[in-house]
């Protein structure tokens, strides 16, 4: 997990809150890099916000409680966050919230949890990928995640989640990487978030990420030069 960081200190307001696994670290430092007050960074890695992440704190009754992590480190810095921001939970969030939860597309499509819908040549059939069972067993995967983007919707936050770097490391299979990545960002999109996509702009003919804009010490990760193509699309969209 990258080391979680802020670049706004009172009285500089910020501009948005910053919230994610390890994706989230290099627009946090394209953003620091240009001076734009932010705050928050990553509080846990990828697998930790697909599954059941939340508890919602609903002491005050009537439905509409606020969002809490379950996990105590997580929780632990996203207060601190919201501490900075002058807000007792994210109900009274006054920033957009910048997020990657549930878009960790590699984790979801490792290999070995298809290999039960393969054919006999090994691939996982496009006619499956466009299944309905397909979806569902994405959006089961991926619960916790939306069971959050539910929430935020309930709160009436406004929300611009990041499609994750297209790159496909070995325990992943790419069809399924491309696949559920659609299938999440779907979900998204109809829960009201917006989708910061920048598929176009930074992939091959193949669909893959360009080494400009990979971190080129790893598999996964996107560089600064892909952070700072983020943080101009969260500028031209009013950040």
């Amino acid at each position: 997990m990258t080391t979680p960081y802020s670049t706004t200190t009172p009285p500089v307001p910020a501009r948005f809150l910053l919230l994610g696994d390890s994706h989230a670290g290099c627009v946090g430092r394209a953003a620091q890099q240009a001076g734009l007050p932010f705050v928050g960074g990553p509080v846990g890695s990828g697998r930790d916000f697909l599954g059941p992440f939340l508890a919602i704190d609903d002491r005050g009754g009537g439905g509409g409680g606020d969002l809490v992590f379950r996990d105590a480190e997580t929780r632990r810095l996203v207060r601190e966050f919201l501490d900075v921001l002058g807000v007792t939970g994210f109900a009274g969030l006054g920033v957009p919230l910048v997020c990657t939860f549930g878009l960790s597309a590699h984790t979801v499509a490792t290999r070995q949890n298809w290999d039960i819908h393969r054919d006999r040549h090994g691939t996982v059939p496009e006619r499956f990928l466009r299944s309905g069972l397909f979806g569902d067993l994405v959006r089961a995967g991926v619960r916790g995640a939306l069971a959050f983007y539910d929430r935020t919707a309930a709160l009436g936050l406004r929300v611009l989640a990041l499609m994750p770097p297209q790159r496909v490391p070995g325990m992943s299979d790419p069809e399924v990487f491309f696949a559920a990545q659609d299938v999440v960002g779907a979900e998204l999109a109809a829960r009201g978030v917006e989708l910061v996509d920048l598929r176009a702009r930074v992939t091959d003919g193949a669909g893959r990420q360009r080494p400009a804009f990979c971190q080129a010490d790893d598999t996964i990760h996107g560089n600064l030069a892909f952070g700072r193509l983020v943080v101009a699309e969260l500028l031209d969209r009013g950040l």
